[in-house]
């Protein structure tokens, strides 16, 4: 999901990035009028992205350019570049919540026309993917992006840590079974609860690293993978914006209370505003025994020299009365002010091709075709991957209104009073939220 303007980076960002620069690559042959730009947010699958698209110039003499900005800067900047109608990006990979906002005001480009005539199909895609990264109104077959990049919150632990015989003996003794990857939050509490305050290898380590961050939507992507378990909902099935009883219910309460204890009971000391790149370090820097964080890090973490190869498990977001998953991801879309539209939809019906998307997965990239999703083998092909088919399966996105950024503000603001500042309960922190995002809708004329 990652939106608006201030989500955080990747630990492994190019310099460019590293400093806030935009990282400006182009491959192929430097014609102008042959030469298309791509928009996206600087991180490894960019990386991927930019080495799969040599194949796309080499079958069509077309040149690819690419502006990659820094997650901190990316929402800003081609938010700013949609809203001026400027011609920077011929393809944008803009975030879920981008889809409700650039479909009103005429950003993208709806694509129903042409991938009717290339015959290219939605059926081939994950629906859930379909759903967010694609459709608005939501649900409704009006489609404005191709699902490009897969993403949702999943969990890494430490699996030489949980295998040792001694800490397995100990929490089979406390707890009668096994020291594994949870399974619900409630075995997460446990499984936190027994390490934290721990001394693993002459060192101080903790439960786990959540998220915590208020600035941007750190907070709000860790409670609601928590709240979602619970079975939270944002409205009324049947009624759009009814949100009494819903967003405020019993059961989200439940949830919102729970996260707040794994965050009292668990978490290194001072962890009041994380979110992914605090979350990569601790776990790498040996800190925690478990970790949430997007599934776009786990195939670096997998390799990664100090946690990396058998250090390293994943699993999936835990449930509790349901399974669920918060949603990450992103799909491509044709900017409406390009010049160049007719050349970035040979870009799309090109990347929408079974053989691309077979590439692009292994490139790095998460691809949400099911030919690739789909292959009875695909469990084999990564030690995170059926795990990610899983969480794909049952994701949850945020509000992908138009007033997103405002809906995304009011949580952060209502959920971390609550679960890091210690103000009020969790019912007067729900209750409030259904006010704030009353008046926004009310404002929007959807009340």
């Amino acid at each position: 999901m990652r939106t608006w303007k201030a989500c955080l980076a990747a630990a492994a960002l190019t310099a460019a990035a590293t400093t806030g620069a935009t990282t400006v690559i182009t491959t192929g042959a430097l014609a102008q009028d042959k030469e298309i730009t791509l928009c996206w947010a600087a991180w490894d699958p960019a990386n991927a992205l930019v080495e799969l698209s040599k194949d796309f110039t080499a079958e069509t003499g077309i040149s690819m350019k690419f502006e990659f900005v820094p997650w901190t800067n990316f929402a800003d900047r081609f938010l700013n570049e949609l809203n001026s109608g400027g011609k920077l990006c011929d393809l944008l990979i803009g975030d879920s919540q981008w889809i409700g906002g650039s479909a009103t005001y005429g950003h993208y480009v709806k694509l129903n026309e042409f991938f009717d005539k290339e015959g290219i199909s939605m059926d081939d895609f994950l629906p859930a993917t379909v759903y967010a990264y694609s459709t608005w109104p939501k649900g409704a077959p009006e489609y404005w992006a191709l699902p490009a990049m897969g993403d949702a919150l999943g969990w890494v632990y430490r699996k030489d840590w949980f295998a040792k015989p001694e800490l397995q003996s100990a929490f089979k003794a406390k707890h009668g079974r096994d020291l594994a990857p949870p399974k619900t939050w409630t075995e997460l509490k446990e499984v936190a609860e027994f390490f934290q305050g721990r001394e693993i290898d002459g060192k101080t380590v903790y439960g786990a690293a959540i998220f915590t961050e208020r600035g941007s939507e750190g907070i709000t992507m860790g409670v609601t993978s928590a709240l979602y378990s619970w079975g939270f909902q944002y409205q009324n099935p049947e009624k759009p914006y009814d949100m009494k009883g819903f967003v405020n219910s019993a059961d989200a309460v439940e949830g919102l209370e729970f996260y707040k204890t794994i965050y009292e009971c668990c978490t290194p000391p001072g962890y009041s505003d994380s979110y992914m790149v605090a979350n990569l370090d601790a776990y790498k820097s040996g800190q925690v025994a478990m970790m949430m964080n997007w599934f776009a890090f786990f195939p670096g973490l997998a390799k990664d020299e100090a946690v990396g190869g058998d250090k390293t498990g994943f699993f999936v977001n835990p449930g509790q009365k349901i399974e669920a998953s918060t949603l990450g991801g992103q799909g491509i879309s044709v900017v409406s002010y390009s010049d160049k539209k007719d050349l970035a939809l040979q870009y799309i019906k090109w990347f929408a091709k079974p053989d691309v998307q077979k590439k692009w997965w292994s490139l790095g990239g998460y691809s949400c075709h099911t030919a690739v999703l789909g292959d009875p083998d695909f469990a084999k092909t990564a030690p995170f991957a059926a795990d990610f088919l899983k969480a794909m399966s049952g994701v949850q996105d945020f509000w992908q209104e138009p007033t997103y950024a405002e809906l995304m503000q009011a949580m952060q603001k209502r959920v971390h009073d609550y679960v890091v500042a210690d103000k009020g309960t969790a019912q007067e922190a729900l209750d409030k939220l259904i006010e704030d995002w009353t008046v926004t809708f009310e404002d929007d004329g959807k009340l």
